[in-house]
């Protein structure tokens, strides 16, 4: 791969597993020196797993332990890793959960923790990322950019989800408050865009593709006829951290194989 991120550090939340283990692998894989956050220590030993295989291709990266939803924590994660770096180039800001109920059965704990995890990490995330792109400013032989947000959204932040309340509410979250920040920082030029991934074939979602039936079940809904793979991911998650996505901020990217074009449509409904 280019090393379009050559000498840039990027954060990326949640990414002991999952798509942001492989939104991790490609972005060192284009040069950029990782954080591997993960958020209890029983997640160590898989974020430890996702850096050996970075550093075993040549990349460079450390793990971090850190629970986006905690103030605290997340501001000493963005201090410790000024700190060792000097910086921070890019935030990924991936990590999320579900816990799925009915509505009527959905406890004050079950959204709650949805809510602080997905949504309000990711503010707590953004917004020290962003103290630090001020602070710093553009370096010209960096990026274009004074920094560089990408926040992991989903296609639920535009497909109603029924027995997902509490995860499809924090998609919208995001989508608003990612165009909310790129609307107020793009005069800064500190670029803020969002991932919609469609089905992607990670731990999280395993019910649904996890046997023959269940899979042919899925791709009625993916008009492209393929489960997303996590580079399908990163590859993007690459092109928008880099210059050559210097003029799209405020924008959702959905990577998805169709799944947002009403496929229940495609024979005349």
């Amino acid at each position: 791969m280019e090393k379009k991120l050559q000498g840039q550090i990027a954060i990326i939340t949640g990414a002991s597993s999952g798509i942001g283990a492989g939104v991790s692998k490609s972005l060192a894989a284009a040069g950029a020196t990782v954080v591997i956050n993960h958020p209890v220590a029983a997640t160590k030993a898989a974020a430890d797993d996702v850096l050996k295989e970075i550093t075993d291709a040549g990349g460079n990266g450390i793990s971090y332990q850190c629970d986006v939803s905690k103030e605290n924590e997340v501001q000493q994660m963005f201090a410790d890793i000024v700190k060792q770096f000097g910086t921070v180039d890019i935030l990924i800001n991936n990590a999320g959960l579900q816990r799925d109920s009915s509505f009527e059965n959905m406890t004050l704990e079950q959204w709650n923790f949805v809510i602080s995890v997905n949504l309000t990490g990711q503010f707590l995330c953004a917004r020290e990322a962003v103290r630090e792109f001020l602070r710093r400013g553009i370096v010209a032989e960096r990026s274009k950019a004074a920094g560089k947000i990408i926040c992991m959204s989903s296609v639920h932040e535009v497909i109603p989800w029924g027995g997902h309340v509490n995860y499809a509410t924090s998609k919208g979250g995001i989508m608003m408050m990612m165009k909310s920040i790129a609307q107020e920082l793009a005069p800064k030029k500190i670029r803020v865009n969002s991932i919609c991934p469609g089905a992607i074939q990670t731990p999280i979602n395993q019910s649904a593709w996890g046997t023959p039936e269940a899979l042919q079940s899925l791709l009625t809904l993916i008009p492209y006829q393929r489960i997303g793979q996590p580079e399908d991911i990163g590859n993007t998650a690459v092109w928008l951290a880099s210059d050559d996505s210097d003029y799209v901020t405020g924008a959702s990217i959905f990577v998805d194989g169709g799944m947002t074009l009403y496929p229940g449509f495609s024979t005349n409904g």
